[in-house]
């Protein structure tokens, strides 16, 4: 595999754009493992391998259970979520999947019970920025294993 276009070289701004909503997102108040569920859950709907692989190493980095990891495809069925993470990943795959007929209602039933509004925008800004980022390197092939995550201490 080799990656079409260099977006970050050959146009910097749409980076800097990006980057800029990561610096709000992280400092949003939103849980760090959170925004990384969330990032990874995406990313698996939308086939994102750059993604996949970032976001399974930063996840690891800050401690995340294996476990979490492999089961999140089926985090339904699985014990191994809270409430909040459930419906945030709720939330995740109906923005994700808008044209699956939008956003039901109960899921926002469901986030509303778990997030503020502040925290639900946030949320839904950073499901939008993460699906941004996936058809960025998706559609440039951006090439998967390069990532090496910052050394952090778990968030939760």
């Amino acid at each position: 595999m080799h990656a079409r276009i260099d977006y970050m070289t050959a146009a910097p701004g749409v980076y800097r754009a990006m980057t800029a909503l990561e610096e709000y997102l992280h400092g949003c108040g939103l849980e760090e493992t959170l925004i990384h569920l969330v990032k990874f859950r995406a990313s698996q709907i939308n086939g994102c391998a750059y993604c996949l692989d970032m976001h399974s190493k930063d996840l690891r980095a800050l401690g995340e259970d294996e476990q979490r990891l492999y089961l999140l495809p089926a985090w339904e069925e699985s014990p191994f979520y809270s409430d909040r993470e459930r419906a945030a990943l709720a939330w995740t795959e109906s923005v994700t999947l808008i044209t699956d007929g939008h956003v039901p209602d109960d899921v926002y039933e469901q986030a509303r019970r778990s997030f503020s509004e502040k925290e639900l925008a946030d949320l839904t800004l950073l499901i939008a920025t993460i699906n941004a980022w996936n058809r960025l390197s998706i559609a440039m092939r951006v090439v998967p294993g390069t990532y090496e995550p910052r050394v952090r201490t778990a968030a939760r």
